[in-house]
Formats: structure tokens, sequence, C-alpha cells
């Protein structure tokens, strides 16, 4: 009798400890936004510093007031550049949602791609079949990208999908491209092929998922700087381990922040700021966005480091 009952606490132990870690992984964690701050020496010697503002993985749904109010407050930190890597929209109404929420980083110069859920409503799935399927992919219902690129590029900021520009920021100039999305197979890397501007302060890769095959192709050009989305930093990471799973065949130690890709482009991958409405938890893994000091390199581009990352709070948007 006794060993049952002690087997029964036990039981009762773990079912309480596991609503507890779902119950902070959904209504807190999930909501727990932050700026991360990261310096990375990439820029061409001699170059000023740049500061960007990097969004991703938004998913974005109408009624998500306290993220909206977080992302108005962005502009705060005053970048010079914003890049976003896609996955901005969730439901069919929210292009209104996301365009109002970033507001005034629309007055800021910025480039954009899109991601497979600006094109693709999320749809309920089977979330353990990305720890055996990285590839595993069910789309739900189309959603209006084109009115959400019509919106971004009104304002000025421009589409990089399958283009290459060169754009004057800060007094930089800036040679950016980017690829449509990886994890749908839309990249067509041939159409941006090529050594970028080697004239250029920055040389700046942008996509939303970040395969491996992409950013080959983008070292192999030799641009600076990758910039992508996608992974959610892992979503549900355990301590003293980190992410489980990316959602694509990059490894899990670049699942999030900034790394090196062969000898000479730095990685930046943001862990976003959304979830699916479908996987509504994030634990060990709070939605970001991250505001890069770009500094030159030491050896034009030739010893770039991981970068030096400080986490700033909500609060503390200034």
């Amino acid at each position: 009798m006794a060993v049952q009952s002690a087997v029964k606490s036990s039981a009762l132990l773990a079912a309480g400890s596991a609503a507890l870690a779902v119950g902070y992984a959904t209504v807190i964690e999930r909501n727990a936004f932050v700026v991360r701050e990261v310096t990375m020496p990439v820029l061409s010697p001699g170059s000023t510093p740049l500061r960007v503002l990097h969004l991703s993985d938004i998913h974005m749904l109408p009624t998500q007031r306290r993220k909206q109010a977080w992302l108005r407050e962005l502009a705060r930190w005053e970048p010079d550049l914003v890049v976003n890597t896609g996955d901005n929209l969730s439901h069919p109404k929210a292009v209104p949602a996301v365009v109002q929420a970033v507001g005034d980083l629309l007055s800021v110069p910025g480039v954009f791609v899109f991601g497979s859920n600006d094109y693709f409503a999320p749809k309920m799935k089977n979330p353990a079949k990305y720890l055996t399927d990285r590839d595993h992919r069910l789309h739900g219902s189309p959603l209006p990208w084109q009115d959400l690129r019509a919106a971004f590029t009104e304002r000025g900021w421009l589409d990089l999908t399958h283009t290459k520009r060169d754009l004057e920021v800060a007094g930089l100039t800036i040679a950016a491209a980017g690829v449509d999305d990886a994890h749908l197979g839309r990249d067509r890397y041939d159409t941006i092929a090529g050594p970028a501007n080697p004239t250029a302060n920055l040389t700046l890769g942008v996509t939303h998922a970040p395969y491996t095959r992409v950013l080959d192709r983008f070292a192999a050009d030799g641009y600076q700087l990758v910039m992508a989305g996608h992974t959610h930093g892992g979503q549900l990471c355990l301590p003293f381990y980190g992410a489980i799973v990316t959602n694509c065949d990059l490894d899990r130690s670049r699942a999030k922040g900034a790394s090196r890709w062969g000898a000479e482009t730095a990685l930046h991958v943001s862990a976003g700021i959304g979830t699916s409405p479908f996987a509504p938890f994030r634990f060990c893994c709070r939605p970001e966005a991250t505001l890069l000091t770009l500094v030159a390199a030491p050896t034009g581009g030739h010893d770039q480091t991981h970068g030096v990352v400080r986490s700033s709070p909500t609060a503390s948007v200034r």
C-alpha cells in the first residue's frame, strides 16, 4: 500500500510539474519579448558602425495586442536599417496588424523576404514530425502576401526576393541580395548568383530558412553577412542542451544567434518573435528581435567572430 501511495504521489507530482511547465511556456515565456544586442565585426575596414534591427517570424494574429504594442516600441531603438526575414502572418486578416505594429520602422530603410507563413496559413499538425522529418510541410489556405508586399514597398522597404540591390544607408554602401523561401523549395539562387559589389561596405545575403544549400552559395559568392529566421531558435529548448530541432538542415548549434559560415561569412539567425497558433509555446527560448551593431572587421571580413551578445529585457526598450 505504501509503495502504491508513493507511486501515485510521484505521478501526481510529475503531472503537476508538466502542467506548470506547459503553463509557463504558453502564458509567460511566449510573451516575454526581448531585444538582444549583438556586435558583429563584418564591415569593410574603415566603415562606421551600422545598427541593423533583425525581425523575423512575427506570425501575427489580429488579436495579439501585446505583441503589437511591443513591436510598435522597437522604433525607439533607432536602427539605421531593418531586415525582415519573413513569416509575418498567421491569419488572412493580419496584414493591417503587421503594418500598424511595425509602424514607424517603415520610415527606416528596410529590406525583406517572405517565408512559408506569408504565403500559406499555418495548419494543425503533429509537432513530433519535426523530430524525425525536418522537411515536413503541411500548408493551410493561401495568405494575402501580395497585400503585405505592397504595404512594405509603398513605404520604401525593398523586396529582395531573387533580387540584388545596392543601397546607401547611414553613409555606407550595402550590396544586398535575397532568395525566396528554401523551406518551400522556392529558392532560385541562380537568379542572383555571382559576387556582390566588391566596393560595398557590407555585402548582405537575406533568406528566410537557413538551409545549407543557400548559405553555401552566399558564402561562395563572398557575402560578409547572411541573415535568416525560420528556426524559432528551436522554440522548445532544453537547459544546458539548447535547441532540439531547427526545422531545416542547419545544425542545432546555429539555431539562433551569431556564428560563422565558412572562412569569410558571418551568419545571424533570429529566434523569432512569434509561434504558430497551433503550437503557442516557447521554453528556454524567449521571443526576440535583435539589434545588430555591425562594425569594421579588423582584417576586412577575414577575422569575423561570433559577436558579443547582450540581452536587454522588454522593459529596457528605450
